[in-house]
């Protein structure tokens, strides 16, 4: 019997025809969203969580905990990011 593996994006779609589970993804998207960009301009300036954290005059974890959407940052803080990522923050409100 062969086992069939699949991707992350498949078992997302099939969680998300769970009414329970897609009320709690929707809940997260902006959390994720915001982890994704700061993940992606940081991977294109090639720093590490470290060199990113030394710019900005924090830590790695805090950095971390960003990126893995356990942080609630500060406003005056994701401005930091945005500058070192050489990136525009821009909020909205719909």
């Amino acid at each position: 019997m062969k086992n069939k593996l699949y991707s992350f994006q498949e078992h997302l779609k099939e969680s998300l025809k769970n009414p329970s589970f897609k009320k709690e993804w929707d809940k997260s998207e902006i959390e994720y969203q915001l982890a994704k960009k700061i993940i992606e301009a940081r991977l294109a300036k090639k720093y590490s969580q470290r060199q990113l954290a030394k710019i900005i005059n924090t830590s790695p974890a805090v950095i971390s905990r960003i990126e893995t959407m356990s942080a609630n940052p500060s406003l005056l803080l994701l401005k930091r990011i945005a500058t070192a990522l050489d990136s525009k923050l821009s909020i909205n409100l719909q």
